[in-house]
């Protein structure tokens, strides 16, 4: 079976373009987070899974369980995606739209291992810091990881910066082997 990510992918970059087109961006981010909301239920995705019900079936419990949210263009994707079974892709479809949009607004995703909590105050500090050193607008996840010992661990995309004392600590085990 193919991979989710290759599943999803033409259907979040489908929905990117009419959002884009229709300048509703944010309106698509909200509409498609309400929409993995409901996909990623358990007793939905019974029902997803369930062969005894129609796509008919499940697109119209799907548009029930969205409520009003659901008019046009989004009614019309959960049709496409309960036809063709797609619909368990939604929760994936809505991270690559939203990586798509973060790239059309110039932001990028961040991830903050820390050894330790770190207050908003700190976390508010630390992403100026790697704003100005990445060039670029960044949203930003903490991730608690004691295992670093202290110090901190970030990854911008494919860029990693470790200043943790683990890694330090293998950095020096690897001079020492060499």
């Amino acid at each position: 079976m193919a991979e989710l990510a290759t599943i999803a992918r033409p259907y979040a970059e489908a929905v990117f373009r009419v959002a884009l087109d229709e300048n509703t961006l944010p309106a698509w981010s909200e509409r498609l987070s309400l929409l993995s909301a409901i996909a990623g239920d358990s007793q939905m995705r019974s029902c997803i899974g369930n062969p005894e019900l129609s796509a008919a079936q499940k697109s119209e419990l799907f548009k029930s369980l969205a409520g009003e949210a659901l008019v046009g263009s989004e009614a019309n994707l959960i049709d496409v995606l309960a036809a063709n079974e797609r619909l368990s892709a939604l929760p994936e479809i809505a991270h690559l739209f939203e990586s798509l949009k973060a790239s059309q607004e110039g932001v990028k995703e961040a991830t903050i291992y820390s050894a330790f909590p770190v207050n908003e105050k700190q976390r508010k500090a630390l992403i100026e810091d790697l704003e100005a050193r990445f060039k670029t607008r960044l949203t930003a996840d903490v991730v608690v990881d004691q295992s670093l010992i202290g110090g901190v661990k970030i990854v911008v995309g494919d860029q990693v910066l470790d200043t943790s004392v683990r890694g330090k600590l293998e950095s020096l085990r690897l001079a020492l082997k060499n």
